[in-house]
């Protein structure tokens, strides 16, 4: 589609990208380790995707959880396919931690505190094995 961002871009740092779906490192300067797994087709709902399709995609989803949570070690993971501002398929797969600055709420909500730098920049290191994780599980679906 010609209006959809996510038809023009590839929203966030590609890490990986195959037939059907993208995983991308979101460019968050409070949530290091931020990821969205973006279905390449244009569609709104899970449910315009097959059987199959779907099993891709969640299959997608779950590999970037699990490389989040071994590389982060968040307190919690948040998962969500909203699509109310930007209506193309995709899943955000966030790691939380109670001094992120908008914990214990959603991402999208008022920030309650500001994250100490030193933490933040430890997150980023991190964050810099997240490519090399969420390739290797992806490989191991094959």
């Amino acid at each position: 589609m010609n209006n959809c961002i996510l038809c023009q871009d590839d929203g966030g740092h590609l890490v990986w990208r195959g037939d059907d779906a993208r995983v991308v490192l979101v460019d968050s300067p409070d949530l290091p380790g931020y990821c969205r797994v973006v279905w390449n087709r244009h569609i709104a709902e899970m449910s315009e995707l097959s059987r199959v399709e779907r099993e891709i995609l969640l299959a997608l989803v779950d590999v970037v959880e699990f490389a989040v949570r071994r590389v982060m070690r968040p307190q919690k993971i948040n998962l969500a396919s909203l699509g109310n501002q930007v209506p193309h398929l995709h899943w955000h797969v966030i790691p939380r931690f109670a001094d992120d600055p908008y914990f214990p709420d959603s991402i999208w909500s008022s920030k309650h505190r500001d994250t100490i730098d030193t933490v933040l920049k430890s997150r980023r290191e991190l964050a810099k094995g997240l490519p090399e994780a969420i390739r290797s599980g992806i490989a191991d679906l094959a």
